[in-house]
């Protein structure tokens, strides 16, 4: 357990800070796993009308700390490649 006061107070804004990014990480997954339901149930329309929000999602979880920049990029290349290898399998 923390001694000082400033370690204490250090502990409460982590506690914060940890259900804060909890809460966006949480959010971002819902979003990603909705696309990916509609992509393995062959919904290119609703796949396609999908991303733009879990875009959305994952830049404001990047923004706000709750993950790096880099897996951001990472996280928005592989759900695009999911989508376009959908559409390339509908055409």
């Amino acid at each position: 357990m923390a001694h000082t006061k400033s370690a204490r107070k250090t502990l409460r804004q982590d506690a914060k800070r940890r259900f804060r990014n909890k809460t966006r990480k949480t959010q971002m997954r819902n979003q990603m796993r909705k696309l990916r339901t509609s992509v393995e149930h062959g919904e290119l329309d609703a796949a396609k009308a999908q991303l733009p929000v879990v875009y959305k999602y994952i830049d404001r979880a990047a923004s706000q700390g709750a993950i790096h920049k880099n897996q951001a990029a990472r996280r928005k290349a592989r759900i695009a490649m999911l989508v376009n290898k959908l559409a390339a399998s509908k055409s």
